[in-house]
């Protein structure tokens, strides 16, 4: 039967494909080890695993989730408490709050509620693929802005062509940036607002990685430059910092308008999140900052053991500060995907090739972190046996 043309527009889901790849090779008896994939490994905090226990039990929350699309009123003050006490800034529970099955939802809603078919949606190169499904699926046209290390991987916006900017009715940015691990500044984030003010642009900042610094990093919100509840919103997710991928759980703060928008689709898409995880999510919000403190402990001490032997085998690079990913440089004289591939055949490990997520990602190879300590050791010895010069 004939699908939506739609459909043809969209590239197939990098993770999609690797899922695919690594267990066609397990299955074939092949030890594979991927560090392609950011999922935490590590179990989410007791604390939230019990207070889920206990709410599921409840039969009231058997029924529809309270305040269905937007979220419950409980779980939204709790994420504006958290706002307040995380990054000194002040949203409205009930009209700049909106809670999400997960940040990626919430980027996809954000097209539907933003973007006119034929709008143009600019979006980083390199950048996180879903952006670019979610504007084809909503008609938009993306358009990439190359976001390169000599500029610290920010776009620079006064390049954005003139022409182009007065089209755009959107703009996706994700800081600390997935691939590439950089953060943002205030000053970028100020320049922003001024550009997104200057051609009526709204802006999607998505900011699941926002507790995933290190070395002393700045823990920055999009909503703390001045006038950015004017032009945008700011996604987040319990996903990351709190161990909690498969609960889907996150937030929409910001702009009324576009929070209403979003909303909007939402109550006629989805009928809300389980009431029991938006309980157990404000346990985590409350309690569990001292959880995020030990998981950058642990991908510390991961990230310096790669770093270490990325080194050894003449790979050696100052990396940005965010994320539990590394942006790694290929070998002089390799493509990503040449040494994407000679990685998986010769060592059995799996990284994501830097053009997955577009043409300025030629050269990296994206490796994440959140692998057990002895698979990571076992990765590493055998990328060294592999590459350390003879």
């Amino acid at each position: 039967m004939r699908t939506a043309e739609r459909l043809e527009k969209i590239p197939p889901y990098l993770f999609m494909e690797l899922r695919k790849k690594i267990n066609k090779a397990k299955a074939d008896g092949v030890d594979v080890i991927s560090l392609a994939i950011g999922d935490p490994v590590e179990a989410t905090p007791d604390t939230v695993i019990d207070e889920l226990c206990r709410a599921a039990r409840d039969s009231v929350n058997h029924r529809y989730p309270i305040d269905e699309e937007k979220g419950m009123l409980a779980f939204r003050k709790e994420v504006a408490r958290w706002y307040a006490d995380r990054y000194h800034v002040a949203v409205n529970p009930e009209t700049e709050v909106l809670g999400l099955i997960g940040s990626k939802e919430g980027c996809h809603h954000f097209v539907l509620a933003r973007v006119n078919p034929r709008d143009i949606v600019l979006m980083t190169d390199p950048g996180y693929p879903a952006y670019r499904s979610s504007i084809l699926m909503g008609e938009g046209i993306p358009h990439n802005i190359p976001i390169l290390p000599e500029n610290d991987y920010l776009p620079v916006l006064e390049d954005i062509p003139t022409d182009i900017a007065k089209k755009a009715s959107a703009i996706f940015l994700n800081y600390p940036n997935n691939p590439t691990g950089a953060c943002a500044t205030m000053d970028f984030l100020k320049k922003l607002v001024a550009f997104a003010c200057e051609f009526d642009i709204a802006v999607c900042y998505d900011n699941p990685y926002g507790e995933m610094v290190f070395d002393g990093q700045e823990r920055l919100s999009f909503l703390q430059a001045a006038g950015a509840k004017d032009v945008g919103v700011e996604l987040n997710s319990l996903s990351k910092p709190f161990n909690m991928c498969g609960w889907r759980l996150g937030m929409a703060c910001g702009n009324p308008d576009l929070i209403a928008g979003i909303s909007k689709v939402k109550e006629n898409t989805d009928s809300g999140i389980f009431n029991a995880i938006q309980y157990a999510g404000i346990m985590a919000l409350r309690n569990e900052a001292g959880f995020v403190d030990k998981m950058l402990k642990i991908y510390a001490r991961r990230r310096s053991l790669v770093l270490q032997t990325l080194k050894r085998i003449g790979i050696d690079f100052r990396p940005p500060r965010g994320t539990f990913y590394l942006w790694v440089p290929v070998p002089a004289g390799m493509t990503s995907l040449g040494f994407t591939n000679r990685l998986f055949d010769k060592t059995a490990v799996v990284v994501a090739a830097g053009t997955a997520y577009g043409q300025y990602g030629e050269g990296f190879v994206r490796m994440s972190l959140t692998v057990p300590d002895n698979r990571l050791e076992e990765a590493m010895a055998r990328i060294e046996k592999e590459f350390k010069p003879v």
